[in-house]
């Protein structure tokens, strides 16, 4: 038996990394190795990740394909980078080193700032929009620096002597992949993660001063900005698989918008930690009118014409199932929450705004908590469980909408990816609210597949034009429910998030 040839992607995500193996041919998922992410929660609202381990944890998952017994079978032919988006680290350029806990995407310390910005521009949280293409919000890169200059003294010394290197999770991977500070480590970000740090000109696709001086971040503390498919360095030697080239990154959502081949003017939903919808714009950059974010899809090389998208982000689906489970001890298991929820046809009355980290996309309104309202005698667990599912549902129906205002052109369908997808009630009840399919492909881990065909890009093994060819949809939800039916929904969850609203001030 012969060589297989075989891409790795490596899959940082917020509760987990992965590094998977894929046959360089047919972009078929043979091995996956994954192991969770400790976090860290010093304060309420914060949350933060050791950037060392983050690294390490990828280490770990890659030594299993680096034995000699593996590589007699498999030639790993590139490297492909997918990660969570926002998540931000501050490093020692001389030594390498983290100068902080890396502050997570979903952290909301830097919200007293945001008003601060807000009221310098008259209260517009749209103040830095006509560049970046993203509202004034916690969520982004650009305030996390300004907070770790402002707040951590080694950071602030780093700045000053010019030794301070701030990226996100990409930056950070790749600079220790390809040797860090004893090896001359590459310091690069691709566009999809600079798209998300707001101080990126959408339109040039280079550092704005203007952004960086509002801000107050460092410009020469960035990381240079690089398509999303090209060679960027080899794995440094005494790591696993040295020597291999990585020539593909992309920020986890815009991996799943083309592991989902999405062309101009279709969409996906990743259900993760969050819920995260795109859709293609194309090479337009389509500003937002009802609260959705313009981003970089993505740029499949460097002479590549870049691709934009429409975002709307949900910060709470798995993780409200994760909350269900570990605070109020409601399930013993994720999966325990379709067979529990199946037990009853409806809320009975009850619904659940899933606040829990406020609300984003189509609302901003980092005011909002979790709201758990309409409960009476008759109320039962079941009934809660399956609030908490449609309401994710929910959150995601208001992001669609807002999509079809923005694009002037509704969905015809949503493809979906993500953990949730195994949750049959949940896609059923998505359809229903949509009023529209839901598509899943056979591997729902489209993140990762989207990282292997940047990277088989990037390494000149696969045209773009190929990237997007063929469908792989073997599950379709379609609604079941009529306009009337839906429009009752819809009108009974906007009341329980009128009562969600003005609780953290």
């Amino acid at each position: 038996m012969g060589v297989f040839h075989s891409l790795s992607p490596i899959d940082q995500g917020t509760q987990s990394t992965r590094v998977c193996i894929y046959d360089a041919d047919t972009l078929e998922r043979i091995f996956t190795r994954q192991v969770a992410l400790k976090q860290y929660t010093p304060a309420p609202g914060y949350t933060e990740h050791d950037p060392v381990e983050i690294f390490e944890s990828v280490l770990h998952c890659m030594k299993p394909f680096a034995t000699p017994r593996f590589l007699r079978k498999h030639q790993v032919l590139c490297i492909g980078i997918t990660n969570q988006r926002e998540t931000t680290i501050a490093w020692d350029k001389i030594t390498g080193k983290p100068l902080h806990k890396a502050i997570v995407w979903l952290d909301t310390r830097t919200s007293k700032l945001v008003e601060q910005i807000k009221e310098s521009h008259g209260g517009n949280g749209d103040a830095l929009r006509p560049v970046t293409g993203l509202p004034l919000s916690t969520y982004f890169s650009g305030l996390k620096m300004r907070w770790l200059v402002e707040n951590v003294p080694e950071v602030a010394k780093a700045a000053q002597e010019k030794r301070l290197c701030l990226g996100t999770v990409d930056a950070w991977l790749l600079y220790n992949l390809t040797g860090g500070a004893s090896n001359g480590g590459v310091f690069v970000t691709d566009v999809t993660n600079a798209s998300r740090y707001s101080l990126m000109d959408l339109a040039s696709l280079k550092w704005s001063a203007q952004m960086c001086e509002e801000l107050k971040v460092p410009m020469d503390a960035l990381p240079s900005i690089v398509s999303s498919a090209e060679p960027y360095g080899a794995v440094a030697d005494g790591l696993p698989l040295a020597g291999t080239t990585i020539s593909g990154v992309l920020g986890d959502q815009h991996a799943a918008l083309l592991g989902q081949r999405c062309r101009e003017g279709e969409a996906k939903c990743t259900y993760g930690t969050g819920s995260f919808l795109l859709v293609n714009t194309g090479a337009k950059l389509c500003p937002s009118q009802s609260g959705l974010l313009t981003t970089v899809a993505f740029q499949l090389g460097r002479n590549s014409p870049t691709q934009y998208a429409l975002e709307g982000a949900v910060p709470c689906a798995g993780m409200a199932v994760s909350w269900l489970k570990e605070n109020l001890k409601m399930i013993d298991d994720a999966r325990e929450s379709e067979t529990v929820a199946s037990t009853v046809p409806n809320t009975g009355g009850c619904a659940f705004v899933p606040a829990l980290q406020g609300l984003f996309a189509p609302r901003w309104r980092m005011d909002a908590r979790g709201a758990l309202v309409g409960l009476s005698l008759f109320t039962t667990r079941a009934h809660v469980v399956r609030a908490v599912l449609e309401g994710v549902a929910h959150s995601i129906r208001e992001v669609v909408d807002a999509m079809a205002k923005d694009a002037r052109k509704s969905l015809t369908t949503l493809r979906v990816d993500g953990g949730m997808t195994a949750n049959k009630l949940v896609m059923q009840i998505q359809a229903d609210l949509l009023g529209i399919p839901v598509e899943c492909p056979s591997d729902a881990e489209t993140t990762v597949r989207g990282a292997a065909v940047a990277a088989k890009i990037g390494a000149g093994l696969m045209s773009v034009q190929d990237a997007f060819k063929g469908s792989s949809v073997v599950s379709a939800w379609v609604p079941k429910t009529d306009d009337d039916a839906r429009l009752r929904a819809r009108e009974h969850w906007d009341k329980a998030v009128e009562k969600s609203l003005g609780w953290e001030r």
